[in-house]
């Protein structure tokens, strides 16, 4: 991707990209794609199972939810889908610097987090007008602790909108080859995907919304480290636990925040000194006194329990300095300066840029926040904005928020929203 440094009244003036209709895949960038994806996925052992698709021809319009791991998952999706043309919905940031091959192999953007109506007409487009099929990721970001994010009610809606058959594939085994929190090393894990026929246009028809919200929810239900764990999948490599401080940031033993650190094959606490071991499958195992949580997504749901207990109680919240980009236009990532970012229960606030900057954004816009880490060589940042443009704050301290906003800005859309 590449980056800009310019004065912020210069990026705020760049016009944001125009909206353009989804293109069908084209047969080339599809085969390009399917031809550069193919070595890896070999590497990988890569297998694919189907369940009723026969009863779908490859020219039938269908809409495909994935769950969302890595990168690999766009490879897998070149061949998941061979002979049926398929436009993706991919999120803004991805096109970057690379438009043009995005939307020859038939992907289209949206931004991450918004109200975008625009976004269902070009899904509409796309299945009634084109003839193609639509895959999305609804949960809108890669997995952080192996179990999945937030499926929104409306993707429930959008089914039932569209009334075409409905199908899922899930992957297994890619968050183990490259978790978010160290996708920088690549681990070995043999990776496959199901692709199953979930839902026809006459159950789609007869269902409620609720009814088939019920079903989408079942879809995504997902633990990788469980999964990894039952099937005995070994990840002996030596650098298996790097990086997972990043998603496991209080310290369970003494709640330290911001003082873990993986690395290796151990996450520490620097404050109180006690370590765990990341297991070859997939377990934590204290190297002294008692393990409090043994699987990485309790310890991830118990500091979300902590977030909550902070947001009640009217203890949460942060103000941090950060740098400052924006993301306008197709052509780069844009630098403009410094400022703070302060989040609380009622939404985050980002100003900076010599005082020209001031953004708000209320936590009942947004059922999360974007939380990237390693993101594009630039740093771990958190990401909010509108339909003309996304700010990216990288915190320059207590990096650690970053993650702990993600769990705050949806629990404080739970709680609000309740209200």
């Amino acid at each position: 991707m590449k980056l800009y440094n310019i004065d912020y009244g210069k990026a705020a003036r760049i016009p944001s990209t125009p909206h353009k209709k989804p293109k069908k895949p084209n047969l080339f960038w599809r085969s390009l794609g399917w031809a550069l994806s193919a070595p890896e996925l070999k590497k990988l052992g890569f297998t694919l199972t189907t369940e009723g698709m026969e009863k779908l021809s490859k020219e039938e319009p269908i809409l495909i939810f994935m769950n969302h791991s890595c990168f690999l998952d766009y490879k897998i999706t070149m061949h998941a889908f061979t002979g049926r043309k398929v436009n993706i919905v991919t999120t803004f940031d991805a096109f970057i610097g690379r438009e043009w091959p995005m939307r020859g192999i038939g992907c289209f953007p949206t931004r991450k987090f918004t109200t975008d109506f625009t976004l269902i007409r070009d899904i509409k487009y796309c299945l009634k007008e084109l003839g193609t099929s639509v895959l999305m990721f609804p949960e809108a970001d890669y997995s952080y602790s192996g179990k999945p994010h937030i499926v929104p009610e409306s993707a429930a809606g959008l089914i039932k909108m569209m009334g075409v058959p409905f199908c899922m594939l899930k992957t297994s085994g890619a968050f183990a080859q490259s978790p978010i929190y160290g996708h920088e090393h690549k681990r070995k894990a043999k990776v496959s995907a199901h692709l199953s026929y979930v839902l026809t246009p006459e159950q789609i028809k007869n269902m409620s919304v609720e009814e088939i919200n019920a079903v989408v929810q079942k879809c995504f239900e997902y633990d990788h480290f469980r999964y990894q764990q039952e099937n005995g999948i070994i990840i002996d490599d030596k650098d298996r636990a790097r990086g997972l401080h990043k998603i496991l940031y209080k310290c369970p033993n003494c709640k330290a925040e911001g003082k873990t650190l993986g690395e290796g094959t151990r996450i520490s606490c620097t404050s109180c000194k006690k370590s765990w071991e990341l297991t070859e499958l997939g377990f934590l195992e204290a190297e002294s006194g008692e393990t409090e949580f043994a699987h990485i997504p309790d310890w991830y749901e118990w500091q979300r329990e902590c977030v909550r207990e902070e947001l009640l109680s009217g203890e949460y919240g942060f103000d941090v300095p950060v740098n400052i980009h924006m993301m306008k236009d197709t052509k780069g990532l844009y630098g403009v300066g410094k400022g703070r970012l302060t989040h609380d229960i009622n939404g985050a606030h980002l100003t900076g840029c010599d005082g020209r900057l001031d953004f708000y954004k209320k936590s009942l816009s947004m059922y999360a926040i974007g939380a990237a880490l390693y993101w594009y060589g630039v740093g771990d940042g958190i990401h909010f904005g509108d339909n003309e443009v996304t700010y990216l704050a990288v915190p320059t301290e207590n990096s650690h928020v970053v993650i702990k906003s993600r769990l705050a800005s949806e629990e404080a859309y739970k709680i609000l929203k309740n209200k």
